[in-house]
């Protein structure tokens, strides 16, 4: 079997960071897919200057893999076809969530590469019961079907917490070519850099943050160990977040900000902090920790229909809905944060694209 590798100028795209929206799912009010608003939502974040997407993710909602929805192969096939049709001049990168036990995965990920996609973004969850050596079997035989984004996800939205050893384990499979951080909590995140800082294959391996209670943060702190005496640094490059689902070209130039001020020996960096600060609050409203994320995908979906990138906020579930209290906080960030919001840009894009949809 030929191992699927991500081409050169890819890799230099990941490695040098970038910014990576989670793709949400466009639905109609029946809940049925609105292909429409799911093209143009992919052609959004092209236009924003995002470097890639990830589709089949949480933000595209899980239930697009039931039987009874069959929208997974659906929404992979729409955007790599949006991506394609754009013909950019610059390497975008096509990101496909993969889940599920064996079997699944092995079917998710032959499918992603059906359709062209660069690499896999491996959720573990739903594998709470295996042993650290099963699942590290599982992730080694998803990697020699694409290219991997490791996934540490938080247990309060279904994940789980992994030793050191595991992740210095993780590190040192081949073809696993960066790691999505998004436990939410600062000792996990320690455990991951730490044990690619002691692999073999330290400076082959990305860290994206998906701490979206940290986004700043952690693109601003530089990590440095002692191993064998000499020095081994990292940080995190980019950002694969649901976060940057929304007020994407905002977060393409706040990553650039942060980008020049560790050029300049971190001049502004108190700025950013604080801007850092702000956005957290931004994603309290949006993600909902108040109520356990309850209203996370809806407080996405929320915004981008007030943007006009979304038809509304309807989810396949019919009671993931807001939470009580959850429309409010939003009104409020979005009036408090208007220096952090792209609806300017948006409001511009959809004037350009009035003729790829009636209804925009």
């Amino acid at each position: 079997m030929r191992i699927q590798k991500l081409s050169k100028d890819k890799k230099h795209i990941l490695q040098t960071g970038t910014v990576i929206p989670a793709h949400p799912l466009a639905l109609n009010p029946d809940r049925s897919l609105n292909e429409r608003y799911q093209r143009v939502l992919t052609r959004y974040y092209m236009a924003s200057g995002a470097g890639g997407i990830a589709i089949g993710v949480h933000s595209t909602q899980f239930a697009i893999r039931s039987p009874q929805i069959n929208l997974f192969e659906k929404v992979l096939d729409l955007a790599a076809d949006e991506i394609t049709k754009e013909k950019l001049d610059r390497p975008f990168l096509k990101i496909a969530g993969i889940c599920g036990e064996t079997k699944q995965a092995v079917m998710e990920a032959e499918l992603a590469s059906k359709y062209g996609y660069d690499l896999g973004l491996l959720s573990l969850g739903g594998l709470n019961n295996w042993t650290e050596e099963q699942v590290l079997e599982h992730v080694s035989i998803l990697a020699e079907r694409i290219p991997i984004v490791g996934f540490y996800l938080q247990p309060s939205v279904g994940g789980r917490i992994f030793s050191y050893d595991f992740w210095l384990k993780f590190a040192e499979i081949k073809n696993i070519e960066a790691i999505k951080v998004a436990s939410f909590n600062r000792y996990q995140t320690l455990d991951v850099v730490r044990a690619v800082c002691h692999s073999s294959r330290s400076n082959e391996i990305a860290l994206y943050t998906g701490n979206d209670d940290n986004i700043v943060a952690d693109l601003l702190t530089p990590y440095s160990f002692d191993i064998n005496g000499k020095k081994i640094k990292k940080e995190f490059v980019g950002g694969l977040l649901g976060h940057w689902a929304v007020w994407t070209h905002s977060a393409v130039k706040l990553l650039q900000e942060i980008k020049d001020c560790k050029a300049n020996d971190y001049r502004g960096s108190e700025d950013l902090l604080l801007k850092g600060i702000q956005i957290t609050d931004m994603n309290a409203a949006i993600f909902d920790p108040a109520h356990n994320f309850h209203g996370c995908i809806p407080g996405i979906h929320e915004i981008l229909r007030r943007q006009g990138l979304m038809l509304g906020r309807w989810c396949l579930d019919p009671e993931e809905k807001l939470s009580a209290g959850q429309m409010e906080e939003i009104d409020r960030i979005c009036n408090d944060y208007t220096h952090l919001i792209d609806d300017d840009f948006v409001k511009e894009f959809l004037r350009k694209n009035s003729k790829v949809d009636e209804k925009i």
